[in-house]
Order: structure tokens, then C-alpha cells, then sequence
């Protein structure tokens, strides 16, 4: 059983996808959830949903450790031609997982009390993401 989620961004941050999820396995018994996330400048998480301040201090984190490509620490980078955010959202996607494997109940994802799905988005300007689902 595969689908396809769509998430639409509109900068730099956490975009919490849970319920899709959740939607898309009720019902399907038991089996492991992969997710997979079609793009190379953003990643997947999961992360606390209940204190909207995990993920401005997680997105926060992410711009300090890799700040923009125009910021003199970053004056070695070469990949700049589509702008100060690109090659700092490709070097935090190659720290973060592109893909997540989360095992199914009785058709629930068996995911912690405070346990949240998210695309973890790097680039400033709106996407259009989308992260396959196949669970077996």
C-alpha cells in the first residue's frame, strides 16, 4: 500500500504531518510505515507536537549550526547560484534523515504520547513537498 503526501511550505521550519499519517494507516492491520521524502532540501523528523517551541528552537538550532551561504563563515561554499539558502538546506538534509521507518498496530502508528511527524523544511522561499508512504 503506497501514497503520496503533498506539503506545502512557506519557509524554514517544521511542518507536522501526523494526522495524514495516522489517515493513511487506520485500518491496514499491522506492518512497518516507511516515509521517504522526494527532495533534496528538506528531511524528515519526529519530534515533540506539543510545545510549538521545540520547533522554532530546533529550526533556530539548524540556522546556527549552518547559517546561509552569504554569511562569512560560509565563504567557502561554492554551490551559490540559487541563493544564500540553497547549499545550507542540502548540507542540513545530509544530517538530517530523508527517510523514516515507524512500525503500524492494528492500523495505528506506534508513535510515543508526544510524538509528531514532520517534513522539516530548509529553504526560505514556499514548496510543494512530497513524501512517499509505503507501508507492508
Amino acid at each position: 500500500m503506497q501514497r503520496l503526501f503533498t506539503i506545502e511550505t512557506d519557509g524554514p521550519g517544521l511542518y507536522e504531518f501526523t494526522d495524514h499519517v495516522r489517515t493513511f494507516a487506520r485500518g491496514k492491520g499491522d506492518g512497518l510505515l516507511t516515509l521517504f521524502v522526494r527532495h533534496t532540501s528538506c528531511s524528515l523528523a519526529i519530534q515533540e507536537n506539543a510545545d510549538p517551541e521545540v520547533r522554532r528552537d530546533l529550526t533556530e538550532f539548524f540556522h546556527r549550526l549552518v547559517p546561509p551561504s552569504d554569511h562569512p563563515e560560509m565563504s567557502y561554499l561554492t554551490h551559490t547560484y540559487e541563493g544564500p539558502d540553497d547549499m545550507p538546506a542540502h548540507i542540513k538534509a545530509a544530517l538530517l534523515p530523508v527517510s523514516l521507518s515507524i512500525p503500524v498496530a492494528s492500523g495505528h502508528p506506534l508513535l510515543g504520547t508526544w510524538q509528531g511527524i514532520y517534513l522539516f523544511e530548509h529553504r526560505h522561499d514556499p514548496h510543494r513537498r512530497e513524501v512517499a508512504a509505503h507501508l507492508g
